[in-house]
């Protein structure tokens, strides 16, 4: 089996397009490591609120860019397979920092897999971390602390689908098949039509599935199930 990268990013902002890394945490066999970086562009205040990531914090940190980590992750990354929630955001902010990113597992595209009635409100990492009762010491949005929950919410789906009798390494194929392929969702998990199967609303209020498509294509990463699925019930 190849190796496994845990990993989560915080970042000076949520636009691909412009933001960059400023703290780094991953995860192998090997052990746990974090580094903070100064970012080419301001933290912004948003980011500060979430985070705690001030630009004071960083202003005598290097670069990512040429950093050691830098060489080592990209390293790995060019063996192993990266591991993260919401796994598109990181492997799009890793990539505007140079390093490649060929194998993925998505860990919130394998939650929406292993819920296909669409019992779970939501799929954040810390949303799931209490709704699964996972027992993890870890701070929330601290790079390091959600690494531990990612750690914690994968081994969960892993023992989940060894479930159907697959071997260690077919979960793993299971796992990366699911990540970058998209799924379709059966019902509204938020909106004026919660809880309402997609396709019934499609009926009755198709402008609404034209809005949200809308909404969800001027995401800086327009979310792939959602996109996939609106485009399906509105053929």
């Amino acid at each position: 089996m190849n190796k496994l990268i845990f990993l989560d990013t915080e970042t000076t902002g949520n636009d691909v397009t412009r933001d960059r890394l400023c703290q780094v945490c991953y995860k192998t066999t090997d052990g746990i490591r974090t580094e903070f970086f100064k970012p080419p562009i301001p933290i912004s205040v948003e980011s500060m609120s979430i985070t705690h990531i001030t630009n004071k914090m960083v202003a005598d940190k290097a670069p990512f860019a040429g950093s050691a980590m830098a060489g080592e992750l990209g390293a790995l990354l060019n063996e192993g397979i990266l591991v993260a929630h919401n796994a598109v955001f990181d492997k799009a902010i890793l990539e505007a920092e140079g390093l490649a990113v060929p194998k993925y597992i998505c860990t919130l595209r394998v939650a929406r897999a292993l819920d296909p009635e669409g019992v779970l409100p939501q799929y954040k990492l810390q949303f799931l971390r209490y709704y699964l009762d996972l027992d993890v010491d870890a701070h929330a949005h601290d790079a390091e602390g959600d690494v531990k929950v990612l750690v914690a919410v994968f081994d969960r789906q892993f023992a989940k689908l060894k479930q159907e009798g697959l071997s260690d390494d077919e979960v793993v194929e299971k796992m990366l098949h699911i990540s970058t392929t998209p799924m379709l969702f059966k019902k509204f998990t938020f909106g004026k039509h919660i809880g309402k199967d997609i396709a019934e609303v499609a009926k009755i209020d198709k402008g609404y599935l034209q809005w949200l498509l809308g909404q969800k294509m001027a995401e800086a990463i327009p979310d792939e199930d959602w996109v996939h699925t609106l485009n399906t019930y509105l053929k």
